[in-house]
C-alpha cells in the first residue's frame, strides 16, 4: 500500500485532537509513580509536618473538650434562643456535609464518565469526604440534648416501644447521611487496596508489613483479582452517582419542606447539590495546591487538572448565582409579603446602597448576605481568565471565598430565616457563645489533623490508575520512540504528528 508524507504544517494550531496533553507530565515512567508516592509513606515524617500536627491535633482537642462542657451543661451553652432554635450547629453540619461532596463527585460520576483526569485527585478528594462527613456527623448527634438517646434515631423501636416519625425530613437525614457515610467509606477503601499491597511489599519493618498486609486484603494482582476489582468498583461507581444527587437534597428537605418564609422553596435541592459541588472542589484546590508544592507533584497534579477543577468551580458557582437571584425574584413576584420581609428587609438591606433605595434600616445580618454574595458569586467569576486559572497563588486565594462563602450561605439560610418570627414580642438576634466558636474550630482542627495523617500513611494519589493513563500503558507505546504508535501511517510515518500522540 502506498503512503504519503504529510506536508509539514504551517503552525501547530489544530493539533490538538492529534497532540494532547499528556495527563502525567515530565515524561516520567512507572518506577518513578511507584517510587515517589511510596517514599512519602516510608521515609521518616519531616519537621514541618510534626508540627502542623501538633497544632492541629491541639485545635481538634477543643472538640471533646467543649462537647464534654455541652453535655455536663445542657444545650443552653450554645447561643440557641427562642426563635434561633437552630444556629451554628446545623449550620455547621450543612456546610461538612456540602465539603464531602466533591470527593464521591470525582470517584463515582467523573469514573463513569470515563475522565480520565480524576485519576491523580480522586484518593484525596475521597479522603476529604470521609474526614468531611465525620466532622458533620458530631453535630446533629449532640444537637439531641441527651446524646445518649441518640440511638433513638434509627429505625429500631426504642425502650418505649415507639418508632421513628418516617415523614419527618432530619430522620431522612439519618438514612441519607449514614448511607453516604457507608459507601464513601467502602468506595475509599477498595480503591487503595492495590496500592496498600505495593506499599506492603516495600516494607522492611514486620509490623508494616503485617498492618499493610492485613488491610491490603492478600492481594496479589492476579487476573481473577483485577476482574472481581473492576466489578466491584463500577458497581460502588453506580452506586455512589445517585448518593452524589440524593444526600444534599435530603439535607435541603430539612427547609424546604416547612413553611417558614425563606425555607419553603421548591429550588433548595438542586441549588444545594450545586453548592456542596461547588464547595467541595474550592476545598479540594485548597488542600491539593500546598500538597502540589510540598510533595513536588507539579507532574502528576498538572496544570491541567487545576484548570479543570477551576472551571467546575467556575461553573456550579454560577450556578449558585442564578439560584440566589431566582430565590430573590420568586419573593418578590410572590407578592407573599412575608417572603418579601425575609429576603428585602432581613437580608438584603444594607446600610450602604439597597437600604436607603428601600428607605428601610439595615438588615440585622446583611453582612453575612453580601459576604455570601462577593464569595460565592462574585469572586469565582474571575475564573473565565485563563492567565488566573494558571496562576495558583491566585486560585488559592480566590477558592478560599467559597470555602467561607459556603458557609455565611447555611448561616443566612437558617439564622436569618428565623431569628425575625411571626410575632415581633419573640424577634431575637443569634451571637454564638464560646462554646459554639470554639467546637466549630474545633472541627477545622480535627478535619487537617485527619488530612495530614492520611498523607503520611497512606498514598495521597492512587498509584495504579495514574499508571494506566500514562503513554507507557498503551499497548501501541514504542519505548524507543518514547512515543505511542497510533496504527495510522499518515500520522506515525510523521514525526510531527506522531510526536506527542499520546
Amino acid at each position: 500500500m502506498r503512503t504519503f508524507d504529510l506536508p509539514a504544517p504551517a503552525t501547530t494550531e489544530g493539533l490538538d485532537l492529534i497532540n494532547r496533553r499528556p495527563l502525567v507530565g515530565g515524561k516520567r515512567k512507572f518506577a518513578w509513580i511507584t517510587e515517589h508516592f511510596s517514599q512519602i509513606v516510608e521515609r521518616k515524617a519531616p519537621f514541618w509536618w510534626w508540627v502542623a500536627v501538633l497544632i492541629t491535633g491541639l485545635i481538634a482537642s477543643l472538640v471533646p473538650l467543649t462537647l464534654a462542657y455541652q453535655v455536663s451543661t445542657g444545650v443552653g451553652v450554645w447561643g440557641l434562643n427562642n426563635p434561633v432554635f437552630w444556629a451554628w450547629d446545623i449550620t455547621n453540619f450543612v456546610f461538612w456535609i456540602g465539603i464531602g461532596h466533591a470527593g464521591t463527585l470525582i470517584s463515582a460520576i467523573l469514573f463513569l464518565t470515563r475522565q480520565k483526569w480524576r485519576t491523580a485527585v480522586n484518593r484525596s478528594a475521597e479522603a476529604m469526604t470521609i474526614f468531611a462527613v465525620i466532622c458533620a456527623g458530631i453535630f446533629p448527634a449532640f444537637h439531641v440534648g441527651r446524646v445518649w438517646f441518640a440511638w433513638w434515631l434509627f429505625p429500631i423501636p426504642n425502650a418505649n416501644v415507639i418508632w421513628q416519625n418516617f415523614k419527618s425530613p432530619l430522620l431522612w437525614d439519618v438514612f441519607a447521611v449514614s448511607t453516604y457515610f457507608t459507601v464513601s467509606l467502602i468506595f475509599w477503601y477498595i480503591g487503595l487496596v492495590p496500592d496498600l499491597a505495593t506499599i506492603r511489599d516495600r516494607a522492611t519493618s514486620k509490623i508494616k508489613k503485617f498492618l499493610y498486609g492485613l488491610f491490603a486484603l492478600g492481594w496479589r494482582g492476579s487476573n481473577r483479582q483485577w476482574s472481581h476489582y473492576e466489578k466491584a468498583y463500577l458497581i460502588l461507581a453506580g452506586i455512589s452517582t445517585p448518593l452524589v444527587l440524593s444526600v444534599h437534597s435530603v439535607v435541603s428537605f430539612d427547609f424546604a419542606t416547612s413553611v417558614i418564609p425563606g425555607w419553603h422553596t421548591t429550588i433548595f435541592p438542586p441549588y444545594f447539590v450545586a453548592g456542596a459541588i461547588f464547595g467541595g472542589f474550592a476545598m479540594v484546590l485548597t488542600l491539593l495546591i500546598p500538597c502540589r508544592w510540598i510533595f513536588n507533584l507539579k507532574d502528576v497534579v498538572t496544570d491541567k487538572h487545576i484548570d479543570n477543577m477551576c472551571k467546575i468551580v467556575l461553573l456550579t458557582g454560577t450556578i449558585v448565582g442564578y439560584a440566589y437571584l431566582m430565590e430573590l425574584f420568586i419573593a418578590i413576584y410572590s407578592g407573599n409579603p412575608f417572603e418579601q420581609w425575609v429576603f428585602l428587609r432581613n437580608r438584603v438591606a444594607d446600610p450602604f446602597i439597597f437600604g436607603p433605595l428601600m428607605n428601610v434600616p439595615p438588615a440585622p445580618y446583611w453582612w453575612a448576605y453580601w459576604a455570601m454574595m462577593i464569595s460565592n458569586v462574585i469572586a469565582p467569576q474571575f475564573f473565565w481568565f485563563k492567565k488566573i486559572r494558571k496562576n495558583l497563588l491566585l486560585v488559592l486565594i480566590i477558592v478560599m471565598f467559597p470555602n467561607v462563602g459556603m458557609w455565611y450561605e447555611r448561616f443566612v439560610i437558617i439564622a436569618t430565616s428565623i431569628h425575625r418570627d411571626f410575632v415581633t414580642s419573640s424577634w431575637g438576634y443569634f451571637s454564638p457563645t464560646w462554646v459554639d466558636i470554639g467546637l466549630f474550630v474545633g472541627t477545622i482542627g480535627l478535619f487537617t489533623f485527619l488530612f495530614l495523617l492520611f498523607i503520611k500513611f497512606l498514598p495521597m494519589v492512587t498509584m495504579f490508575e495514574v499508571k494506566a493513563v500514562m503513554a507507557e500503558a498503551d499497548p501501541h507505546y514504542d519505548p524507543k520512540k518514547k512515543t505511542k504508535k497510533t496504527g495510522d501511517p499518515l500520522v506515525d510515518n510523521n514525526p510531527q504528528l506522531s510526536g506527542g500522540a499520546h
